[in-house]
């Protein structure tokens, strides 16, 4: 009986326990699946582990950092995401939306680390500031750095969301008068995941849990530790304004006439081309809008350093990539030329046709003459 009291829901029991239905459930499977870039097929493997597989607990730890990483994820456009994946079902400490706090909480993450050490999943937000002997940011007593150490210790692996997390985002910009660092540089014998942005997107973040409870195992990651799922491509790639960057349609100034066209913002200081980040195909807030759709252009946060990366405002001097790319301030010439060679050659093979069709006229109406006598 003890035994029966003590057995953890699965995903799936917890989800129905709270009011959603097996359409719900079958929906959200197809809806994550899609999200990570996975074929229908492995709809059937992500409902039957989130069936079989009892919740993972995860200790959410909060440091340098604005909260929106948090925010962007309560916002995903799937209520089990947020409601259940997380916050009802696996949440055993977070100082933002767990309803505990002081001794309580402190107690909550302690028991959470003993009675699952070796299973649990630490995700950490915000940079951990080293300057000072760690004095910038103490929790319970303790610096961010201890508490990081201490949490990591009996962690399955990390993830480190958000820029100030994995690349330590406006913090650790120059001078970085707390010596804000990165998780990654600090924890150097544990599996993270990178999920960096400013903040990432609900729906990636919802991704990356899902697929570590369906899977077994962190997603396939790129140099930087970030899941390729969603940072395999630039968001140059997948923007809708792309036609006209390629045809050399540019923003020369946020309030002129090509901003109200909706030209490309490459000359205001976009660095789309250089940033990989699924804002063009995902969105934020229920795939409403991203920045670039908003009229502003990207800022580049899921890059290292992307601070200190130059001014936000002042355009790229280079844009690597293919053909035309190479140099964005000749794309506007190049196209021209294209344009006006094309011209040129229809108007020399209309030409040569128009002379091909008189040829056969005149050649038809002699055999025709032929015909007739």
């Amino acid at each position: 009986m003890n035994a029966a009291k003590n057995k953890q829901d699965t995903y799936y029991e917890s989800i129905i326990k709270n009011g959603f239905s097996r359409r719900d459930f079958m929906t959200f499977t197809a809806f994550m699946a899609a999200y990570m870039g996975y074929e229908t097929s492995s709809i059937a493997q992500i409902a039957n582990a989130l069936k079989t597989t009892p919740r993972l607990p995860i200790i959410w730890e909060h440091y340098q950092e604005c909260t929106c990483c948090s925010e962007s994820f309560i916002r995903t456009d799937h209520p089990i995401a947020a409601n259940i994946i997380l916050d009802k079902v696996s949440l055993d400490y977070t100082l933002t939306l767990m309803a505990a706090s002081g001794h309580q909480a402190e107690a909550a993450k302690k028991a959470t680390m003993e009675k699952y050490k070796g299973e649990y999943i630490l995700c950490v937000e915000g940079s951990v500031p080293l300057g000072e002997e760690g004095v910038f940011c103490c929790i319970a007593g303790k610096t961010a750095l201890e508490q990081l150490k201490e949490a990591a210790a009996g962690a399955k692996a990390i993830i480190a969301w958000g820029s100030c997390a994995s690349n330590g985002c406006v913090q650790s910009s120059k001078p970085n008068p707390t010596n804000a660092t990165p998780i990654h540089k600090i924890i150097t014998d544990k599996p993270i995941i990178r999920v960096p942005g400013c903040p990432p997107i609900g729906e990636v973040m919802a991704g990356v849990i899902v697929h570590v409870i369906a899977f077994g195992k962190l997603p396939e990651l790129d140099r930087q530790g970030r899941p390729k799922a969603f940072y395999a491509k630039r968001v140059h790639d997948s923007c809708y304004r792309r036609p006209y960057f390629d045809a050399g349609l540019f923003v020369e100034e946020f309030d002129d006439e090509n901003a109200k066209k909706g030209y490309c913002l490459y000359k205001v200081g976009c660095k789309g081309p250089v940033t990989y980040n699924s804002c063009g195909t995902m969105k934020w807030n229920n795939g409403v809008s991203y920045p670039i759709q908003s009229g502003h252009g990207c800022f580049g946060c899921s890059e290292d350093n992307f601070w200190d990366n130059g001014p936000i405002y002042e355009r790229l001097t280079n844009v690597p990539g293919f053909g035309i790319e190479a140099n964005a301030d000749k794309v506007g010439m190049v196209a021209a030329g294209v344009v006006a060679g094309a011209a040129v050659g229809h108007a020399i093979a209309s030409k040569m046709s128009k002379r091909k069709e008189l040829k056969e006229r005149i050649v038809s109406g002699k055999d025709l003459e032929k015909q007739v006598e």
